[in-house]
């Protein structure tokens, strides 16, 4: 199933949020604990994508919302109970509070607006890290979910979404995961099935149309 050339009915920008995923620089960054991930998602232009469409998120008045991981260095409240979380205790990068880290990675930008939610636990944007409680009190009906990981984080955000309520879209080429191939069969073979996918392309000719267009 491939994206979609344009959304049939468009996002009205006062239903709809924009949620960046871990798109920070411990994870994307040029320092990542996570190398191979990061490098997917330069190269494939997926970080890229994520900026142009907060940026277009920012002037069309959508809300942006970052969902950041991160850990207390005294690992206070931590998830254990998976290898994923084992092996991110022995990285040599790590996403410690109140360092460079979790801040959102260039050139992704953050306004004023913007709201940034931190989780120390999980795997899910969503689960159990209040963001449910921000979107209902914004309005939102449609979250727009872009980031990483393709493996893990995005997916676990369009089913709770999708659980919640809430209408899941995605665009495919503001994702990425590993191996870099992966995204296209997770996005063809499981979020298709729950979610609207599209490009970031056709968000943004969304997101530019006169108010009175919609």
């Amino acid at each position: 199933m491939a994206p979609q050339d344009r959304l049939a009915d468009g996002l009205d920008p006062a239903t709809t949020v924009l949620l960046t995923v871990e798109c920070q620089r411990g994870v994307v960054g040029p320092d990542s604990a996570l190398p191979e991930l990061a490098a997917v998602a330069r190269a494939s232009g997926a970080l890229v994508n994520v900026a142009r469409l907060v940026a277009a998120a920012h002037a069309a008045g959508v809300q942006v919302v970052h969902a950041v991981a991160e850990r207390r260095p005294d690992g206070r409240g931590a998830s254990r109970n998976a290898h994923l979380f084992r092996i991110a205790e022995r990285l040599p990068v790590q996403q410690l509070t109140g360092t460079l880290a979790v801040r959102i990675a260039d050139p992704v930008p953050v306004g004023d607006g913007d709201l940034v939610v931190r989780r120390l636990h999980g795997l899910s944007p969503l689960a159990g890290t209040g963001v449910d409680a921000l979107l209902r009190n914004l309005g939102c009906r449609s979250l727009v979910v872009t980031g990483v990981s393709a493996n893990v984080a995005i997916p676990n955000a369009v089913f709770d979404a999708v659980n919640l309520g809430y209408t899941a879209v995605v665009p495919a080429d503001a994702i990425a995961g590993v191996p870099a191939d992966y995204t296209a069969a997770m996005v063809r073979h499981t979020l298709a099935l729950v979610a609207t996918v599209t490009t970031t392309e056709a968000l943004l000719r969304d997101w530019r149309r006169p108010r009175r267009q919609r």
